[in-house]
């Protein structure tokens, strides 16, 4: 077998495992919300994701299954809403406006 020939077989087989071993990343849809306030806090199935303003200005990509999603800011009473998402879902749009706790 010729050198090169041999080197390009090597290098061929050698780069195989590696790809087997790239974990396919699952699909998502994206999570879209309006409203506010702004300064709110955004959690999906418990995990900070940022303040709401940041969160509607780039969406969350949501894996298939069922979400929490949690937008909440002192003073007011907490947003709670559970989603299913599955695969080919077109994107999930909320539309979420905190109501402010009683004097």
């Amino acid at each position: 077998m010729r050198p090169s020939l041999r080197a390009a077989l090597t290098l061929l087989l050698a780069s195989l495992p590696l790809t087997a071993c790239v974990p396919e990343q699952p699909p998502t849809t994206s999570l879209r919300v309006a409203g506010g306030p702004g300064d709110a806090s955004v959690t999906v199935d418990d995990r900070y994701l940022g303040i709401f303003a940041y969160v509607a200005s780039h969406g969350v990509a949501m894996p298939p299954g069922k979400h929490r999603i949690t937008v909440e800011k002192t003073g007011f009473f907490p947003w709670d809403h559970l989603v299913e998402v599955r695969e080919g879902d077109p994107p999930v749009q909320l539309d979420v406006k905190l109501v402010k706790v009683p004097d």
